[in-house]
């Protein structure tokens, strides 16, 4: 019989019913320290206080008006974004899915507008992974996610991740643009290097195609940057966006120039929760912390930190590790055994971490993190890895 629940998930036997910080606490009353953030999600923790008071105070007024209406915290975050980064205008959605969709739009509307409608195809990269929707899995093209779910939805071209010469091989007179990620999360902790983001823009430019980012995992302070292009110093054109950027609460975001957002305008897309004033002022209060000063720089420190003290752990356990991926508050571990079973394994020490493609364990920690919580962390994946040979 089938569970109330659609069973399309795998979970752990786990459920949590408090969080504080870096911490979550089941109703049995165990502790576990969450170096998963909800998969990238909880920047700042669970219950950061000041995202408490921001989201308690928004409930007590206003809950949703649809976007038939001006939304006054919505305009605020959307200035404050454009003000960090490359965009000059912002379309709010739900999730990550969402996000990716709405820049896919904005690359086929600009084509279309600007005397390119035969323009509709985009060239992504092997080994991503942009969401569940039926263009989002098509997008990636990963037979994991695309079967029992064909026909894949046309119009992308996927040629090998980190490969110039495919991309520029790929680009045909109906390709619209590019769409990437600056280092793959659920692919395995994989970078971009900045030679290849580079080669993607000036391509890009060349060619008169736009170049999509997806930063749904990457964005929002977790590489150390707001975003993690800003360390190639390349300006995409769009830009996909959700995950942390509320801290926890649903929000997806596209950014984008005003050239490539030049189409959409009214009635082009649109969302009846997106930008609700809930997910506003959590978003709002999350900028506040994550703009304010020294917080990314932190990030910096303590993602160096924790890199070298997972360099000594591999070194340690030769057999159980092979390396180390990744940047800021984004890494990687590469098992030499299944990475599933490490997590696993984890679970019984009171580690929570993400498996992801290529067997390698994902450390997504909250980035708020310190000392304390990387010694504690350290100490339970040696004792995992003691257990592992």
């Amino acid at each position: 019989m089938i569970p109330a629940v659609m069973p399309t998930y795998a979970r752990a036997d786990l459920a949590f019913v408090r969080g504080e910080g870096a911490y979550l606490f089941t109703d049995d009353g165990r502790r576990f320290l969450d170096f998963g953030s909800g998969i990238a999600v909880a920047i700042l923790g669970h219950c950061h206080p000041h995202l408490v008071q921001a989201v308690q105070a928004q409930a007590a007024r206003l809950w949703h008006t649809s976007n038939l209406y001006h939304i006054p915290e919505q305009t605020r975050l959307a200035e404050r974004l454009v003000a960090n980064t490359f965009a000059d205008t912002v379309f709010f959605c739900n999730s990550g899915a969402e996000a990716v969709e709405g820049s896919l739009k904005v690359v086929r509307k600009y084509q279309h507008d600007t005397g390119h409608p035969e323009r509709y195809r985009v060239i992504t990269f092997a080994n991503a992974f942009h969401g569940r929707t039926l263009a989002t899995i098509s997008a990636a093209g990963r037979s994991k996610y695309l079967k029992g779910f064909e026909p894949a939805v046309d119009g992308f071209d996927q040629v090998s991740f980190r490969s110039l010469n495919e991309a520029r091989t790929a680009i045909s007179d109906t390709t619209a643009g590019i769409l990437v990620e600056p280092i793959q999360g659920e692919g395995g902790i994989i970078e971009a290097e900045v030679e290849f983001l580079q080669g993607l823009r000036a391509m890009a430019d060349e060619y008169g195609l736009l170049l999509a980012l997806d930063e749904v995992q990457t964005g929002m302070g977790r590489t150390g940057k707001l975003f993690a292009h800003e360390a190639a110093s390349v300006r995409p054109d769009v830009m996909a966006v959700a995950k942390g950027l509320a801290g926890g609460f649903p929000i997806g975001a596209v950014l984008a120039t005003e050239k490539a957002a030049q189409g959409m305008t009214a009635g082009t897309h649109g969302s009846t929760f997106g930008g609700n004033p809930l997910a506003m002022a959590a978003a709002n209060a999350t900028l506040d912390v994550v703009l304010g000063k020294g917080f990314l720089d932190s990030v910096v420190t303590t993602g160096r930190a924790l890199r070298g003290r997972l360099d000594g752990l591999v070194a340690r356990h030769p057999k159980v590790f092979e390396g180390v991926r990744g940047r800021g508050l984004m890494l990687g571990l590469k098992c030499v055994g299944s990475s599933g079973d490490f997590v696993e394994r984890l679970y019984r020490h009171g580690l929570l971490t993400v498996p992801a493609a290529d067997n390698v364990v994902r450390l997504l920690p909250p980035l708020i993190i310190g000392a304390a919580e990387i010694d504690e962390a350290l100490t339970k994946l040696a004792q995992a890895a003691g257990e592992a040979v």
